[in-house]
């Protein structure tokens, strides 16, 4: 029996002519990604082993963008603690508010991921990598640390799940609605510990920030990773980013899935998720009209320029309804920079915006947009459980950056046909 995509760059990692599901691994790895709220857990392992230097200083990568810049004295505690642990170590991919983003934006940005690339992430978010036809996955702190001392870590080898994409979406169809829509369909553990593996005629239609969108959310239907086969998008996006060596991986025909679901994009609809799961999910028509008190676009699921450029070209010349905030944050500084440059940052607060730096915050319900008991964010992050981005009695929708835009203008979940 062949072996899928996941499954090849696992058994190399791991010194293997193959493996299979279920199987215990050991494997090498490419990159050990932590952030401000994980990396001080994992900083306290580490020092643990009893060792004074990491495996390799240039295959970590550490990103303050949960907290930063600081929102109270813990943070710039934690915030500290990271600072002093990345100089100590000569941590190369070390990220500084300021050089900083976005983690799982600022990573491609910057050519850490690739092809082929085993990575792990002290994130749940770090599968949004298999994008770029990498392994990628989230874990706990302790291993985040023995990662960063031994440049291995070990996996239960997933089985996977083969999602076939056919034909062109509609206008506003995005690749964050092809994931809500996958998600309401198989639910929020349709694909506990699996590998979602996407491939079809549709691919040829997604963009590459779409791909990342689609690869972010793996992990809310409960998948081990998502990953996309390397095609001339992907080549293209690495070519332009990075100057690592990479190798492409394809999964064998005869390779082994749980299942095969088939997705006809073109008969879907700009989708909304209600609270307070991800599956709870509505088409537009279904969710029109609903009034919301707060919009937020950005994060590492939609804060890429591409994203941020779909919001901008609907708020153009409008207003934003007064009644409600919209909060805008751009996953890197590139990016940050770039929406200036062209024109974005503009549009946005005449619009009414407010226009932040990079960061995570609102998403986690951190700062830069808590909500209060009792109201409503609209939101192009990926989780809506119960308190995700303030009170418990708060309520989270989530949505693609066209249908965000368009509601911001109307105060109330709108069609961007709408706008």
């Amino acid at each position: 029996m062949g072996m899928t995509m996941t499954q090849k760059i696992l058994a190399t990692a791991a010194g293997l002519d193959s493996v299979k599901a279920g199987q215990l691994i050991e494997a090498k790895l490419d990159l050990v990604l932590g952030n401000d709220v994980t990396t001080p857990v994992a900083i306290t392992e580490f020092n643990k082993i009893g060792i004074d230097k990491v495996f390799d200083k240039a295959k970590i990568a550490i990103v303050p963008d949960h907290f930063t810049p600081n929102k109270d004295i813990k943070s710039a505690e934690h915030c500290k603690m990271v600072r002093e642990f990345a100089n100590r170590m000569e941590i190369v991919n070390y990220f500084e508010v300021g050089q900083m983003g976005i983690e799982h934006c600022l990573l491609p940005e910057k050519g850490l991921a690739v092809p082929g690339d085993v990575i792990i992430g002290a994130d749940s978010h770090t599968c949004t990598y298999g994008a770029l036809g990498a392994f990628s996955t989230g874990v706990g702190s302790t291993d985040m640390a023995v990662g960063m001392a031994r440049g291995v870590a070990w996996f239960k080898v997933p089985s996977a799940i083969k999602f076939v994409l056919k034909n062109k979406p509609a206008k506003w169809v995005s690749g964050k609605d092809i994931i809500l829509h996958i998600i309401g369909k198989i639910g929020v553990d349709g694909a506990l510990y699996k590998s979602m593996e996407f491939a079809g005629d549709g691919l040829k239609y997604l963009t590459m920030d779409d791909r990342f969108t689609i690869s972010n959310m793996a992990i809310e239907a409960g998948g081990k990773n998502g990953i996309f086969p390397v095609d001339e998008k992907t080549l293209e996006y690495v070519k332009e980013h990075s100057v690592k060596p990479y190798k492409v991986y394809e999964a064998d025909e005869d390779a082994e899935y749980d299942e095969v679901i088939e997705i006809d994009l073109s008969t879907l609809k700009p989708t909304v998720s209600y609270p307070h799961l991800p599956e709870n999910t509505r088409t537009i028509e279904e969710a029109e009209g609903l009034k919301i008190d707060q919009v937020v676009i950005g994060s590492c699921t939609n804060g890429r320029f591409t994203d941020l450029k779909i919001a901008a070209d609907i708020l153009k010349g409008k207003k934003i309804d007064p009644s409600i905030r919209c909060i805008i944050l751009p996953g890197t500084q590139a990016i940050y920079l770039q929406c200036i440059k062209e024109g974005l940052a503009e549009i946005f607060v005449e619009a009414g915006c407010a226009f932040s730096t990079p960061t995570c915050g609102p998403c986690l319900g951190g700062h830069m947009g808590i909500l209060a008991k009792g109201e409503r964010a609209l939101s192009t992050t990926n989780r809506n459980f119960i308190g995700r981005m303030g009170d418990p009695e708060s309520e989270v929708y989530l949505c693609s950056p066209a249908v965000a835009a368009a509601s911001a203008i109307h105060g109330k979940i709108t069609n961007p046909d709408k706008a």
